[in-house]
């Protein structure tokens, strides 16, 4: 059953800003989606990223969960710049725009329709925040993630944004834009 029609009128669904209380929870739920990620081919996360990047999300007041009582469903950044924002051809490079990061699903949710739940909850926050643009990154070989974005209205920009991890360790990402109405 899809998460979204199960829970369209349950009480415990809850979307709010992450607090420090919850960075031991948000970090177990990233360590699975990271196992789920490398089993099914996709490398691209490990022990230092996103985790580590998470103490300061919240601190930011940029981290957003759903909860659904007190389980983490899902997270994500919402971050007002990103290190490849001038690397791709954005439709208006002078439009404010807000930039997802980090979203991640629950592992025992994959395929239940939470990420484009928070895909729709980026949307009305970023619009909330007045933005005219809601961009992301993705990389190359993150299909189901592509294929998530493109399902919820994200469009390729054109270029490559090649961030350098290491010497011998290049993730080639591709951005991703919405236009906010």
């Amino acid at each position: 059953m899809d998460m979204r029609a199960k829970h369209a009128g349950s009480s415990g669904m809850n979307f709010r800003l992450a607090v420090m209380q919850d960075l031991p929870r948000i970090k177990k739920m990233y360590r699975g989606i990271i196992q789920q990620m490398n089993e099914n081919q996709i490398p691209i996360w490990d022990d230092i990223y996103p985790c580590d990047f998470f103490e300061n999300d919240i601190m930011n007041n940029q981290l957003y969960l759903m909860l659904d009582n007190t389980e983490i469903l899902a997270a994500f950044a919402l971050c007002d710049s990103n290190s490849g924002e001038n690397a791709v051809e954005w439709e208006d490079s002078s439009g404010k725009a807000l930039y997802i990061d980090r979203l991640g699903v629950n592992a025992d949710y994959s395929r239940k329709g939470i990420g484009s739940l928070m895909l729709t909850k980026a949307k009305e926050t970023a619009r909330t925040l007045g933005a005219e643009y809601l961009r992301l990154f993705v990389v190359d070989i993150n299909t189901p993630a592509i294929q998530l974005y493109s399902q919820n209205g994200f469009t390729r920009v054109k270029g490559v944004y090649d961030e350098v991890i290491d010497t011998d360790y290049i993730l080639h990402q591709y951005g991703y834009e919405l236009q906010l109405c």
